[in-house]
């Protein structure tokens, strides 16, 4: 527990910051869910949209520190790789 009067803010302050994180962190994997969900049920027209969406929560999650510039890339390779499988290009 912390003792110092700093220690009890920072210890705070990370619990708020951790409310932001998971919310960013659950954003981004509901939308990388919702593209697999497509590319399953074959609606590869309707995943246009929701890429650039699953793009623009990757890149928040990037941004905030959530997850690293790798597996930021990483996602996105693989979800576009998914789609264009799926497309059959």
């Amino acid at each position: 527990m912390a003792i110092t009067k700093s220690a009890k803010k920072a210890a705070k302050s990370s619990l708020r910051k951790r409310v932001f994180n998971l919310r960013r962190l659950g954003v981004m994997k509901a939308s990388v869910k919702d593209i697999e969900k497509l590319v399953k049920d074959k609606k590869v027209d309707d995943t246009k949209t929701t890429l650039s969406n699953a793009y623009k929560a990757i890149d928040k999650a990037l941004k905030r520190g959530v997850i690293k510039k790798n597996t930021a890339a990483r996602k996105k390779s693989r979800l576009v790789k998914m789609i264009k499988k799926a497309s059959g290009k």
